[in-house]
């Protein structure tokens, strides 16, 4: 199994995370679904998400993301769809193991989301539910090959307690990335410092920050304890976070001047969100290079 801390201690700079999956897989006339969101393309297109993770790969990142951020059971359950749930996952992540071509050096994170839409202060599933679908999810991403688990857009407490234990117990690698409000809390109303001290005590590959706002993350930033490894991937789209058609809204240029006054806090790991592209990858790679060159 390939490590992403050996390879980032090698490599000596931060490791690019892909982009935008579902708002690229939209903006390519794929049909979507009403509660698998872009994972249904894994079924009806999936050269197309073969294709958007190769366009990542040759932009330059080092990592890329399942197609599976609507994969997890709460969400499955509600689609009815023949395939079963483990083959559905299964299915999504080997088109990014088909599309990294055995290439030693790219690694997938498997996306594992909030069990319900991650921007949704409320939620309708009960706990015994929220429970066994991220266990659940993770265990099936992990047995089918992933090289670690990326929860991501994480918002709530309980999820966020129940997925560091499982992966903690049963060694699954893994990073916590987490969906945060300008006043520095997550939708449970926890704050960022408190979720960090919670999880550092699992021993997770990193932490995150993604589908913020720029404007959001630059008031949140100085929350983030640098001393554990860290990273962020933010939202690129224009409109709010709950449009159902999402297109850029900030340029790969001035996505780099968000890298830029961040980058002395050596993140382990920068990406893009929703309304990115391969050319944010593109400039984010390019970015690092040259401030490695320096």
């Amino acid at each position: 199994m390939k490590n992403i801390i050996t390879y980032y201690e090698n490599v000596k700079r931060p490791l690019v995370l892909d982009g935008a999956i579902g708002s690229l897989i939209q903006q390519r006339n794929v049909e979507l679904h009403k509660t698998l969101w872009s994972s249904y393309a894994n079924i009806v297109a999936p050269e197309k998400v073969i294709e958007v993770h190769k366009e990542y790969i040759n932009a330059g990142a080092d990592i890329i993301t399942t197609n599976t951020f609507r994969t997890n059971p709460t969400a499955y359950n509600k689609a009815l769809l023949k395939i079963s749930n483990i083959d559905f996952v299964k299915a999504s992540v080997e088109l990014a193991k088909e599309a990294i071509e055995e290439n030693g050096n790219i690694f997938v994170a498997g996306s594992n989301p909030s069990a319900e839409d991650s921007y949704q202060t409320f939620r309708n599933t009960s706990k015994n539910e929220i429970e066994l679908n991220h266990k659940s999810h993770v265990d099936m991403l992990w047995e089918s090959g992933v090289d670690f688990i990326l929860n991501e857009t994480q918002s709530h407490f309980d999820e966020i307690k129940i997925i560091c234990k499982h992966c903690n117990a049963n060694q699954i690698p893994f990073i916590i990335s987490l969906f945060v409000t300008q006043d520095g809390k997550i939708l449970s109303g926890e704050t960022l410092n408190e979720i960090l001290k919670y999880v550092a005590d699992f021993n997770p590959i990193a932490v995150g920050i993604n589908c913020v706002t720029p404007e959001i993350f630059s008031g949140i930033i100085g929350n983030i304890d640098t001393k554990m490894r860290w990273g962020f991937y933010l939202n690129c789209g224009s409109g709010n976070f709950t449009d159902t058609e999402i297109f850029e809204g900030v340029t790969p240029a001035n996505y780099i001047g968000i890298v830029n006054q961040n980058f002395k806090n050596e993140p382990f790991f920068i990406g893009s969100c929703c309304g990115s592209s391969p050319e944010h990858t593109k400039a984010i790679k390019e970015f690092i290079i040259g401030k490695n060159r320096s």
